[in-house]
């Protein structure tokens, strides 16, 4: 007598089971989807304005690619606060002025390096970045630990760029630094999507739960992009 309800009991289980499995699904394609948009957006201003180099010395350089650095670093210290406390209008333009800075910032290299090395430089990245998002997706274990210590190991990495930049002027340092970017990020990308998976379950308000997928998106195009501009450094072939 004992089989029925236990059957009706497994079946209400895996029903609810399968809603999540659905909603979960469908939160992460959320996420990446918001991620691609931003780097299609940075990718055009980049393109765009590189094909005018007026508008690259204007833009990209002199005193306000600076402005641009330092905007860029203090939207992503900030964007936290600002995606998940702010006006949703206030989150949504944070994640796209988010992608444009990075777009006039990167206009540069559109010039810098051939065209054939950016698109074979981009696709590695992509790889790289779906694997390592992959793992942090799959994986039972806990990446909390390694994500601390690899999030300290950003603020060592910005330190040694800015000496490097203005003491040391080395070439061989600055490559093994790229190489530690590169590996620091792949790392910090499957330590984000375990994170954003399991911010999932932390409330079903339809509000935060947009929140979250502006947040998610927003962690994971930084990796991208930065894994990216690293990648590029090591692999691409400047223009002559």
């Amino acid at each position: 007598m004992a089989i029925g309800p236990d059957r009706r009991t497994m079946s209400r289980a895996q029903a609810a089971n399968a809603d999540i499995d659905v909603g979960l699904r469908n939160y992460m394609l959320g996420v990446y989807n918001y991620m691609c948009l931003g780097v299609a957006l940075t990718g055009v201003l980049a393109y765009l304005i590189s094909s005018n180099p007026a508008l690259v010395q204007t833009v990209a350089g002199g005193p306000f690619k600076w402005v641009l650095f330092i905007g860029i670093l203090a939207l992503g210290w900030f964007s936290g606060k600002i995606i998940m406390t702010g006006n949703m209008i206030v989150a949504q333009g944070a994640f796209w002025l988010y992608a444009s800075m990075w777009g006039a910032l990167l206009a540069p290299m559109f010039l810098i390096y051939t065209d054939t090395s950016i698109a074979r430089t981009f696709f590695i990245t992509a790889g790289m970045f779906g694997a390592t998002s992959l793992y942090g997706y799959t994986t039972k274990r806990d990446l909390a630990p390694m994500g601390k210590f690899l999030m300290m190991a950003t603020i060592g990495i910005l330190i040694a760029l800015l000496v490097n930049m203005f003491l040391l002027e080395s070439s061989g340092f600055h490559f093994i630094l790229s190489i530690v970017i590169v590996l620091v990020f792949a790392g910090l990308t499957a330590y984000e999507t375990q994170a954003i998976k399991e911010a999932y379950y932390e409330g079903d308000d339809q509000e935060l739960q947009t929140r979250k997928s502006i947040m998610g998106a927003f962690m994971l195009y930084g990796s991208f992009i930065t894994m990216f501009v690293w990648l590029l450094q090591l692999f691409g072939v400047m223009e002559e």
